[in-house]
């Protein structure tokens, strides 16, 4: 096998402050250091990864984001270990929930620029 664990997440971001205020307020990341890579951003511990954000530079083209939350985008999931908890969670913090069930225990989110976020319980 050549990949034998993710090591990290890159999302694209428009405004880094608008950003840290969701990966650290609603998400509650903590950050860890980075490097100087000539463009803004900031990294995150998440378990077993990390979450790297990069302030993208006026008119870069990073793709076309889904217009509303859908689990058929490119997404990436994280494992949580109460789902109604975590439904009610982003509910309180004004996020838009795409929500499934307790029982199959998968809901997705948009981060302020769109990325959708999957939030999953272990079967």
């Amino acid at each position: 096998m050549i990949a034998n664990r993710v090591h990290h997440l890159s999302f694209a971001v428009s405004d880094l402050d608008r950003s840290r205020r969701f990966y650290e307020g609603v998400l509650g990341l903590e950050t860890i250091d980075r490097p100087d890579l000539g463009l803004p951003g900031i990294w995150y511990e998440a378990g077993n990864a990390e979450i790297h954000l990069i302030q993208t530079p006026e008119g870069a083209d990073v793709g076309t984001r889904p217009k509303s939350i859908t689990p058929l985008a490119n997404h990436n999931a994280f494992a949580v270990e109460d789902y109604q908890a975590t439904v009610d969670h982003f509910k309180r913090a004004g996020v838009d929930v795409l929500e499934t069930s307790a029982e199959r225990g998968q809901l997705w989110v948009c981060d302020p620029d769109g990325n959708v976020l999957e939030f999953i319980t272990a079967p």
